[in-house]
């Protein structure tokens, strides 16, 4: 079995891979909630590719998006897909201007505070 992970860096990156979900999703004949929908049983062949099933039998996509302002993101929740994303899909970001990352912190959207170097470059790789 094959697993991707998508990763989508910075608003550029987040507006194409949104792009990206809503063509994948409507491929497998997911709904924008990640309900399958389709009418040939096909489109389930490969889906644990590029998405986790979850409870219920909805998909979610396995992805990080990944941005230092939280406009992009915001803008993918609201639309039509945003509902196919889990919260701890997202991680906002925020660096302060520093020369050295020892002792930065860095804070995502599912609250998380990373506090080590180790950590830091788990969380941007």
């Amino acid at each position: 079995m094959r697993e991707i992970v998508h990763l989508q860096i910075g608003q550029c990156g987040n507006q194409i891979g949104s792009k990206f979900w809503e063509v994948i999703s409507d491929e497998h004949g997911l709904n924008a909630t990640g309900i399958y929908e389709g009418d040939s049983v096909l489109q389930l062949e490969r889906v644990n590719v590029y998405f986790n099933e979850a409870h219920g039998g909805k998909y979610v996509p396995r992805a990080l998006l990944v941005d230092l302002e939280p406009g992009t993101m915001d803008s993918i929740r609201g639309s039509r897909n945003g509902a196919l994303f889990r919260p701890d899909n997202f991680i906002h970001v925020i660096l302060t201007s520093v020369l050295v990352l020892q002792g930065t912190q860095v804070l995502g959207t599912t609250g998380r505070r990373v506090t080590t170097q180790r950590e830091l470059s788990w969380w941007i790789r």
